[in-house]
């Protein structure tokens, strides 16, 4: 069984984001979120927030523990681009490409894993059991990390790449204004 999670239209250029994904790629569900937790580039967190939403798409609407899940693929793919253009002198202009991108993750289960329906659906679906059966799993195994426990080393990351508003701060914008004529 395939579970899937998109991005799309990121505003991130796919070459920068193949760099995170292609590092991923081969590795464990696990591996992965750690590795992507001491990368330090722009583009991991979109790459982690795809995995992320798979791994929920797979728990919630699948049923199935994220120790059963593998990362079968990752692939980005070139978005729309936004044509922009830079005024230059003598009336000219140059041509900027802000180039967006897709990110599609593909998590693999074996087939004989999760096809019971999560117990969301069973408590909806029949809701004049007792509410002992109701809260039953069906199938869902108690012992399986969750996708925040697995996610607790990527979210340091993400809090250590923002920068604080001191640092921000200390660094002096350039005024590029020119004093006006015969102003003294």
């Amino acid at each position: 069984m395939q579970i899937t999670a998109s991005q799309q239209n990121t505003r991130q250029a796919p070459r920068k984001v193949r760099l995170v994904a292609n590092q991923v790629r081969k590795l464990t569900l696990e591996k992965a979120l750690e590795q992507l937790a001491v990368i330090e580039r722009r583009s991991t967190t979109v790459v982690l927030k795809t995995i992320r939403q798979a791994i929920a798409n797979a728990t919630h609407n699948h049923g199935l523990a994220v120790s059963d899940l593998k990362l079968k693929n990752i692939l980005v793919t070139e978005g729309p681009r936004y044509r922009r253009f830079q005024a230059v002198s003598r009336g000219r202009a140059h041509g900027i490409i802000k180039r967006t991108s897709n990110v599609l993750v593909v998590l693999e289960a074996p087939d004989s894993v999760g096809l019971a329906k999560p117990a969301v659906k069973q408590a909806q679906a029949a809701p004049a059991k007792k509410s002992t059966e109701a809260s039953d799993t069906s199938g869902i195994k108690q012992s399986a990390p969750t996708t925040q426990e697995l996610g607790k080393a990527a979210s340091m990351h993400e809090r250590s790449s923002k920068k604080t508003a001191a640092q921000a701060s200390s660094k002096q914008v350039r005024s590029t204004a020119r004093p006006k004529k015969g102003a003294k």
